[in-house]
């Protein structure tokens, strides 16, 4: 499945959180979302992605939107990375690789023998549910933040 474009409505989702609860889109009706998938934890480039989005970095709360990161590392992987990165933002599991599929951006290539995770992007989805950004890089580059927030305060 090729990556979600902007105008389309974003698949529902369900995630495991850090805390073990479940993470869904229906969570965040009403407000934007930043969706940063990255393919795994404790890795440089994911790390400073997801550092970059950290709310004392990038101040998303005045353009009534939140960020959530995924991965298909595990919970524990997931918390382990929060916590030592003082993430300010939830982190989900995708393990079973259904939303990285769903929002078509599941890496099946070979990365060194290793295939299955998610590749680097970023969406920012309304409060309606509809796609208003959709970036995917080529693994090395960061998503474009400053894209990022042009959209959100676009749909204010």
């Amino acid at each position: 499945m090729a990556a979600l474009t902007i105008g389309h409505k974003a698949p529902e989702f369900k995630l495991v959180g850090t805390d073990l609860q479940p993470i869904t889109l229906e969570k965040y009706k009403g407000k934007n979302l930043i969706l940063h998938f990255f393919p795994l934890a404790f890795t440089s480039v994911c790390t400073e992605q997801l550092c970059m989005a950290n709310g004392t970095e990038n101040n998303y709360t005045s353009l009534n939107a939140e960020v959530l990161g995924v991965s298909v590392d595990s919970p524990f992987v997931l918390d382990k990375f929060s916590k030592e990165n003082n993430l300010d933002f939830p982190l989900g599991s995708d393990f079973n690789k259904k939303v990285s599929k769903d929002y078509g951006v599941l890496f099946e290539g070979d990365f060194a023998g290793m295939s299955g995770f998610s590749m680097r992007s970023a969406f920012v989805i309304d409060g309606n549910g509809v796609v208003q950004y959709a970036e995917t890089t080529d693994g090395k580059t960061l998503p474009n933040f400053e894209n990022i927030t042009k959209t959100l305060e676009g749909i204010r």
